[in-house]
């Protein structure tokens, strides 16, 4: 068991909702949710499809804005923000990593990595971002001379580059078979443990839940469950 519990909060999501409308129809993806996340903590995401963890995500990482209740950033309230300081919210604090890998084909997996740290303030060189994802050996193989377990690796690897602050990972591994899953969840793990990076990961994996600090499950629209993990263990402990 893994004891190390961190304290400082990085976000805040308070009352918040979201609601989508098309005509007179309208669609609750989230209604009244109440989150935090500490500064170093892997907070695990569980839900059905629908239950609004996407919609959450995208609200935490500046990608949307909620329909009412408040969301902070430290001490920046992202709720208010306009489309300019969102965009700079999202390039100077935040990391994302999808399902799908988003590499640009034509690209080795140092350039795309080189991508984001050609903009960023205050990058990681892209070498040590692939070391960090145990792909130091891959740096100059492009996309389709990669195994899909190394593209999301560098998909990690672009994301920490930038060194943010929050990592937000929407099914990582959804598209990977159990022995490359556990490779991509030890990426994470050995990011948020080494570098300090608050991490939220979405899953419908019940049994990712074990590498967490804390698991918070949704249903409809709502927060119906926020625990902590007493009995944290290494992605290689987990059932997949």
């Amino acid at each position: 068991m893994i004891q190390d519990t961190p304290t400082l909060p990085v976000f805040r999501a308070e009352g918040v909702t979201r609601v989508y409308q098309t005509g007179a129809v309208k669609v609750w993806a989230l209604r009244g949710v109440d989150l935090s996340l500490t500064e170093g903590e892997m907070v695990v995401l569980l839900g059905a499809s629908g239950s609004g963890k996407s919609t959450l995500v995208n609200i935490l990482g500046g990608l949307d804005l909620p329909s009412g209740g408040r969301v902070f950033f430290r001490d920046t309230e992202l709720s208010q923000a306009t489309d300019r300081q969102l965009t700079a919210f999202r390039r100077d604090h935040v990391g994302f990593v999808f399902q799908f890998y988003n590499l640009v084909p034509s690209l080795s997996a140092r350039e795309n990595v080189a991508l984001v740290t050609e903009i960023a303030r205050d990058p990681m060189p892209p070498e040590e971002a692939l070391e960090r994802v145990g792909l130091a050996h891959r740096m100059d193989h492009f996309p389709a001379e990669m195994s899909g377990g190394e593209q999301q690796r560098v998909a990690i690897a672009r994301a920490i580059a930038k060194r943010p602050d929050v990592l937000l990972c929407d099914e990582p591994t959804g598209a990977l078979d159990s022995k490359t899953g556990i490779q991509v969840l030890d990426a994470l793990y050995e990011v948020n443990r080494d570098l300090g990076t608050a991490t939220v990961l979405i899953t419908h994996n019940a049994s990712i839940q074990r590498i967490a600090h804390r698991v918070v499950v949704l249903a409809d629209g709502k927060v119906v469950r926020d625990d902590p993990n007493t009995d944290r263990v290494l992605p290689a402990q987990v059932s997949w």
